[in-house]
């Protein structure tokens, strides 16, 4: 049976949840958006701040820690944002780090979106 995370982000009005439990796992994804649901401006850096303090606020939601996190996978817009997007990334883990694959698509659900993060963290049972 899975279990939805309550966050404090957006309410998305699309048919999701910013995170899932079930069989010991937390499945999420993440994306550049503030409180209001807007992609924030600035660029890959803030994009990838955004996104990572996004992340970090929803692990700490289903009471876990980035230490919990096993695996992530990023998806860029380029092959130029992968350095600063790891310039960011690197800030909120210490080893050993989750598995990891990085992956540069064409374009994500919303134009002006550089980035998006899905991940996996084991919870304790």
């Amino acid at each position: 049976m899975k279990k939805a995370v309550k966050t404090q982000l957006f309410a998305s009005k699309a048919p999701l949840e910013w995170a899932v439990i079930a069989n010991g796992q937390l499945s999420t994804a993440q994306i550049p958006i503030d409180s209001e649901g807007k992609v924030v401006a600035g660029g890959i850096e803030a994009q990838a701040r955004q996104t990572m303090e996004n992340f970090k606020h929803t692990i700490e939601a289903a009471e876990l820690t980035m230490a919990d996190v096993t695996q992530v996978l990023i998806y860029v817009t380029a092959r130029d944002y992968l350095a600063p997007f790891n310039k960011v990334y690197a800030e909120y883990f210490e080893p050993p780090y989750p598995n990891r694959a990085a992956i540069i698509v064409a374009g994500l659900a919303r134009e002006e979106m550089l980035c998006e993060v899905v991940a996996y963290a084991a919870v304790p049972q």
